[in-house]
């Protein structure tokens, strides 16, 4: 039997809402026993994007990270519920039982992801069930289908020709909240971390500084890492970790400079002024 799982790649998410759109139209006002009630209309985001923003002016940049159901192999809801109302397929998709789940609002605020979401007219507490009524008809879940730019990617993990597994395999994923040790299903590329990014300029000549030999220094493990500015002047280290850095300048006829930072919070140094070597 297959073990379903999905690959997000938060690169590739353009913020578009199809996947939202698309889950909409499956779940509301559809009922789906014995393994969904219909969605309403309104207040429920079972597949949701959340929008993240990072630095400042000048240099900003957002991503969009899709977050639904993770089918946890250790999920906090299966142990909350009562009478065996949540449960976990052998196919590892963590099921809510419309019917037995009627009342349970205690399994909303066990989720540490937040993608439990209690229905009010009906009195039950819902949630993404990776659309496991089309994979019994072969299909794919609704908002993988709906992904123009393919961000999201599911399969088999335990096949290892399927495209999930080829990616688990060949690049370096993540889950969410990892501290929270629910063993999700649901993994990520391209998280966002922590970037350190400014433009440099020659000070005598107050121009954009093409080519000039950036290195950052990771202070603790020092290790380094280099690039060098766009025709721009522009410069940028992204994907780090919290922690003390130095970034060195190096210019052919302009003296080298060295700017410690202290990393807790996305970087824009600004501008960075090169003075002429002395001769």
């Amino acid at each position: 039997m297959a073990k379903w799982g999905m690959v997000i790649d938060i690169s590739r998410c353009t913020g578009c809402y199809c996947c939202f759109t698309a889950c909409k139209d499956e779940y509301w006002d559809n009922d789906y026993p014995p393994y969904s009630a219909a969605q309403p209309k309104h207040g429920q985001f079972w597949v949701d994007l959340v929008k993240k923003e990072r630095g400042t002016h000048p240099c900003v940049k957002v991503a969009y990270i899709p977050v639904l159901c993770m089918q946890c192999d250790d999920a906090p809801c299966v142990k909350a519920a009562k009478d065996g109302a949540v449960y976990k397929r052998p196919d590892g998709i963590v099921i809510i039982d419309p019917q037995k789940a009627v009342g349970q609002r205690q399994m909303v605020d066990t989720c540490p992801y937040h993608v439990i979401f209690w229905n009010e007219e009906k009195q039950l507490p819902q949630k993404c069930t990776f659309c496991v009524q089309r994979l019994e008809d072969g299909k794919i879940p609704r908002c993988v289908q709906a992904c123009p730019s393919d961000a999201l990617v599911f399969g088999d993990l335990d096949d290892p020709k399927s495209n999930v597994s080829k990616i688990l395999a060949s690049q370096k994923t993540e889950v969410l909240s990892p501290e929270r040790k629910a063993k999700p299903r649901v993994y990520y590329l391209g998280v966002p971390k922590l970037f350190i990014a400014g433009s440099v300029v020659y000070g005598d000549v107050d121009e954009c500084a093409e080519g000039v030999a950036v290195t950052l220094m990771d202070q603790s493990t020092r290790k380094s890492t280099e690039t060098s500015t766009n025709n721009f002047g522009d410069f940028e280290f992204d994907g780090l970790g919290a922690g003390k850095y130095s970034v060195k300048f190096e210019c052919k006829g302009y003296a080298a400079k060295t700017i410690n930072v202290d990393l807790k919070t996305d970087n824009y140094l600004g501008a960075v002024n090169l003075t002429r070597a002395k001769p």
